[in-house]
């Protein structure tokens, strides 16, 4: 029978199989084990049982089928009905019916499907190849009993050395100790010399090397010109203020921002309210410091103002 091979692929990859109708396989897996007192091992296993309750088709025969024979699922399950109709025949004339490598079936004094799995396959895909196999018992009595009868026959016997007074060879150890110990000491002597010549080394090429560069004298064939800078210093007790700050570094910002504006600004310093004054600038003439606050306000700031106050020389 075809399907009983189709049945066989699947039962290496599902716990169940339904064949429908009919019944389930399912298997189930068993642990290895050694059997009884024989020193017989047994690999991992998956055994097969039968549940007749299990009939209602789930589709995993019948797609199988259509897929491997190329047909419809219609046929597939047509062909699954034949051979499910032709088992129930063979069992109700009292016939016993084998599938290959799955096990066998029949019918009871009580008209009930038995089935009997067969011993030869084993379902676990993980243990392919592996059979049982018998290892031989240790006998490890017999070999305490052995090495107990040769003890008898060949005691062994422990004798004490007897020991030989050579008194030459005591001095000759203390005399070595003295040396090693002379050694030693004469070696950390010249480690401290050798250590003391180094730093005193060092020193003089130190003494030499600064003096070398306390006398150098450096010059310089094409010197370039002097470069002359002339800074516009702010004299004057009229201020155009730009600006009053409660923190410093506000103020700061704020004469970085007028000098990128090509104004010459001026630190006030703190007033007595603990402001921070920046003026745009400063003058002497009162009637200059007002037509320059009337186009600082034209086009810079309507908030500006003027501050009468002399600057500490």
């Amino acid at each position: 029978m075809q399907l009983a091979t189709y049945i066989n692929d699947l039962l290496y990859r599902y716990e169940c199989v339904i064949i429908p109708g009919f019944g389930a396989l399912l298997t189930q897996y068993h642990s290895a084990k050694i059997e009884g007192d024989s020193p017989t091992f047994f690999p991992p296993k998956k055994t097969l049982s039968f549940n007749r309750q299990l009939q209602t088709n789930d589709g995993l025969l019948a797609n199988y089928v259509a897929s491997v024979e190329n047909c419809s699922y219609e046929i597939a399950l047509q062909k699954i009905r034949n051979f499910t109709g032709k088992l129930s025949l063979q069992l109700s004339e009292k016939e016993t019916v084998s599938l290959k490598n799955i096990g066998e079936f029949n019918l009871n004094e009580e008209n009930s499907v038995q089935f009997t799995p067969s011993l030869k396959q084993n379902f676990n895909t993980a243990v392919f190849g592996m059979t049982s196999f018998t290892s031989p018992k240790v006998s490890r009595e017999v070999y305490k009993e052995t090495v107990e009868a040769l003890e008898e026959k060949a005691p062994i016997y422990i004798t004490p050395e007897k020991r030989t007074s050579k008194p030459y060879l005591k001095y000759a150890a203390i005399a070595l100790i003295a040396l090693s110990v002379t050694g030693l000491g004469g070696m950390k002597i010249y480690e401290a010399g050798v250590k003391k010549h180094n730093f005193a080394a060092k020193q003089k090429a130190n003494y030499l090397v600064e003096n070398q560069i306390q006398k150098a004298t450096f010059v310089i064939e094409n010197p370039l010109p002097a470069l002359n800078l002339t800074f516009k210093k702010q004299v004057g007790k009229y201020h155009i203020i730009a600006g009053a700050f409660r923190i410093e570094e506000n103020a700061e910002k704020k004469m970085q921002q007028l000098r990128a504006e090509g104004f010459t600004p001026t630190d006030l310093g703190e007033n007595k309210y603990g402001l921070h004054i920046v003026a745009y600038s400063s003058h002497e003439s009162r009637l200059e410091a007002t037509q320059s606050l009337k186009e600082i306000k034209q086009s810079e700031n309507r908030s500006a103002w003027l501050l009468v106050k002399e600057l500490n020389k």
